[in-house]
Parts: C-alpha cells; sequence; structure tokens
C-alpha cells in the first residue's frame, strides 16, 4: 500500500469558505482519480502542528497509481487554485504495518 500524506500552511487572508472548497474538492477526487482506495483530511488540533491547519492521508493501490494522481487532470485543476492559498507540505511512502495487536 502506498499512502500520499500532506498538511496544508494557510496563507494569512485564507477564507472559511476556500478551505471548504479545499475540503470537499480533496474528497472529491475519490472515484476519480484510478487507484486512490481512502481519502482522509480534517482539522489538524494538534498543539504541535507549528501552524499547519489542515492535513489528510490518501491510500493508493500501488506506486503507479499514486505517481499518476500527481499529474491526473482532476488533481492538477485543484492545485492550480489551491496552491497559491496554501504552503504545503508532503510525504509519499509505502506503508508497511504490523499485525501484532497493541498490548498497551
Amino acid at each position: 500500500m502506498y499512502i500520499h500524506a500532506f498538511a496544508f500552511r494557510w496563507n494569512e487572508n485564507v477564507k472559511e469558505e476556500q478551505k471548504a472548497r479545499a475540503k470537499e474538492e480533496i474528497f472529491a477526487l475519490q472515484g476519480q482519480i484510478p487507484g486512490l482506495l481512502e481519502t482522509h483530511v480534517g482539522t489538524n488540533f494538534s498543539e504541535r502542528s507549528r501552524g499547519y491547519g489542515f492535513a489528510g492521508v490518501m491510500k493508493f493501490t500501488d506506486r503507479d497509481a499514486m505517481e499518476a494522481y500527481f499529474t491526473h487532470p482532476v488533481h492538477q485543476q485543484l492545485v492550480s487554485w489551491l496552491m497559491h492559498l496554501i504552503e504545503p507540505v508532503e510525504m509519499d511512502f509505502e506503508a508497511t504495518s504490523s499485525s501484532k495487536p497493541y498490548s498497551g
């Protein structure tokens, strides 16, 4: 499984309507991007956020699907208006997991 994770630091004059539009359009990518299995986004409430107020993760079937996402026309349409509103940080990785339950 491949994960694309991101966080946005909103620019100073971004309106709540623009933030809501970003969230809505990111969710709308689901079903339009081949290989995109899951999308999770939300407001970051961590006190350790360093100003990154919005975050998300996307789960892809494989690396090729994740790489194709970045140049897909629907994603590019979102990026065309969103990038001037944010300071993003992004991470892409192959996820592995443990099958052992947490024993706290």
